[in-house]
């Protein structure tokens, strides 16, 4: 296990990474953020990641697709989906492929911590409390 845990966010819209990818440094994580998918997919199979973030509705490579391949490479890795179209059956779907959680657009940073920080903390990783946000905004 590395020092400082190594997450991975995948959204091909780039502003989402651009807040999302800060936010969880402070958690202690080492972060790379991608808004290519494909390129996310070259990229898992060369570094271990602890926690992959990706959304799920993404043009030609999906956030399911994100999931399979970080499973089939590493099976402990954590993988937190999420999505805009928040439908039972995807959230099931992605669940019985192997998800650890699934938030749905739009959530506030503090969701998105705590799953990422029961991801961490389901590794073995200590997360150090962070203070609610005063102002909640939505990724």
């Amino acid at each position: 296990m590395a020092e400082r845990p190594q997450i991975l966010v995948v959204d091909d819209e780039p502003m989402v990474g651009k807040r999302l990818g800060p936010m969880l440094e402070r958690l202690g994580g080492e972060v790379e953020v991608f808004s290519d998918p494909y390129a996310a997919l070259l990229r898992l199979p060369k570094k271990h990641f602890d926690v992959v973030v990706s959304d799920i509705r993404m043009d030609e490579v999906t956030g399911l697709d994100i999931l399979e391949t970080a499973l089939k490479i590493s099976p402990e890795t954590r993988v937190i989906l999420i999505t805009g179209y928040a439908m039972m059956s995807l959230a099931r779907q992605a669940m019985a492929k192997g998800a650890f959680d699934f938030l749905a657009k739009p959530f506030t940073p503090d969701d998105l911590r705590a799953a990422v920080s029961r991801a961490l903390d389901s590794l073995g990783f200590a997360v150090a409390p962070q203070p609610p946000q005063e102002q909640q905004s939505r990724a």
